[in-house]
């Protein structure tokens, strides 16, 4: 567990038991030359002695008379470079360290928070011991920023890593309800109440499992908002793939097949906290995906809340036809542009890999717009095309729309599916890849990394 404080005296003066110092292709900075002049050369010569090639990541803890310093390579992104140094001191026993500066002190201190975070609620181990972190050049409102933020962050991560026995569609409902001591406001609809507005395409994917459907509701509405963005996130707390079912190691990272609605529940704390001055107005159709004898088929044809009737030719291609009844319904509410976050397709991480999102936008304008949030925010997307000719894909004999088309493309029929339900600028990003890490890196653990959040933010904060 990490804190932030600004610090304002020289690096040579402070008195803390660690200092970091950075190394930017093989140099120290302006103060770490001063530092070192006055240690004799003593830093540049064990940099130089230990034969280190100046890599991102690469670092060297001195003991030396004049107390411990830790060298450390950084490349650019003073993000990355952060989120490497929260992982790397908590290797060590120090519980107060003072940081040098990097130009970008609010990424660095973002970058700080998010590469501390750990999920230890299920590990029978003693819980992380308290880090105190002194940055040089940053002002007490950045790191302010930085926290609120991360903790938005934090809860959409915690959210994913919760195993599926635990999240289920009523615990996801729960999560949400908390946010009303920070001035959300959260309505939750019960099966009967889904049913009753002609849901058909979420109920059908939900009527599988033993633990009932919730559709969530949410509004962030603070005094003299100058704007709105509606949020749609996809909510499956689990997906087997119904009858058309996964292989056990396609299922096994699938309890986080609510990364969307996990972003869009962690962006509306970080809005909260951060007191941003729009609105914010969010839907998830919660529910899991499995297999019973209540279960859907393939060849069933389902209504949806918009009208249109879908065939179903997959039942793994659940997410498209719950997001269908909660785009919908977003319309219905109002929205003038929906912002939707799903891990919807392995096409999309087959195209794009497992840290590049797919950005599908029906007006260009607005695809744009979140295109460069998500850039500000350091969140990889990349912009992909709405091929109408593929549209034929989708066509079926006996109803309006298949749920599938072949396998070609199949992330841009998933996005043109989804465009279907909605007349307003929509944009949808496909977060299969990059919301789930499968392996630690530069800003956290293994599971899942919040993707979506800071875009969320960055958006909002743009309105």
């Amino acid at each position: 567990m990490i804190t932030l404080h600004a610090a304002e005296a020289p690096l040579w003066q402070a008195q803390v038991p660690l200092k970091v110092l950075w190394v930017r292709q093989g140099k120290l900075s302006p103060q770490g030359e001063a530092l070192d002049a006055r240690l004799e050369g003593l830093l540049r010569r064990a940099w130089e002695g230990a034969g280190l090639k100046g890599e991102s990541g690469e670092s060297l803890l001195l003991a030396t008379p004049e107390g411990h310093f830790l060298l450390v390579a950084a490349d650019g992104d003073a993000r990355q470079a952060g989120g490497r140094l929260a992982q790397l001191l908590g290797r060590y026993a120090f519980l107060e360290a003072l940081v040098e500066p990097l130009e970008d002190g609010y990424a660095l201190a973002e970058g700080l928070w998010l590469g501390a975070y750990r999920f230890l609620r299920y590990k029978g181990q003693p819980g992380e011991r308290p880090l105190a972190l002194h940055l040089l050049g940053v002002e007490e409102g950045a790191l302010e920023r930085a926290r609120k933020v991360a903790e938005g962050v934090y809860f959409a991560r915690d959210l994913v890593n919760e195993p599926p026995n635990v999240l289920t569609p009523e615990a996801l409902a729960e999560a949400a309800l908390a946010l009303r001591p920070l001035g959300v406001e959260v309505e939750v609809l019960d099966e009967e109440a889904i049913a009753a507005l002609g849901m058909g395409a979420f109920l059908a994917v939900a009527q599988g499992s033993a633990n009932p459907p919730r559709f969530i509701q949410l509004r962030y509405r603070p005094e003299g908002a100058r704007g709105r963005l509606d949020l749609v996130g996809k909510g499956l707390t689990f997906d087997s793939g119904g009858y058309s079912l996964k292989p056990t190691e396609g299922m096994a990272a699938m309890k986080g097949d609510m990364a969307g609605a996990a972003a869009v529940l962690g962006a509306f704390k970080a809005a909260a906290l951060l007191g941003l001055p729009v609105e914010l107005w969010g839907y998830i159709a919660a529910c899991e995906n499995l297999i019973s004898g209540r279960a859907y088929r393939v060849g069933d044809v389902l209504k949806t809340l918009s009208g249109k009737t879908v065939e179903v030719m997959n039942t793994d291609a659940e997410g498209r036809l719950t997001l269908a009844d909660a785009l919908a319904y977003a319309e219905r509410q109002g929205a003038e542009r929906i912002l939707e976050l799903s891990t919807l397709t392995g096409a999309a991480v087959v195209a794009l890999g497992e840290e590049v999102a797919a950005l599908f936008a029906t007006e260009a304008a607005w695809g744009e717009r979140v295109r460069q949030a998500a850039q500000r925010a350091g969140e990889k997307v990349w912009p992909m095309p709405l091929e109408a000719a593929y549209r034929e894909k989708l066509k079926s004999p006996v109803a309006d729309l298949k749920n599938v088309g072949d396998r070609s493309g199949g992330a841009i029929t998933a996005a043109l599916f989804l465009a279907e339900f909605v007349r307003v600028p929509l944009v949808h990003l496909d977060i299969a890849g990059p919301a789930f890490a499968k392996k630690a890196h530069a800003l956290g653990p293994e599971g899942g990394t919040g993707f979506g959040v800071r875009t969320i933010l960055e958006v909002a904060q743009d309105l």
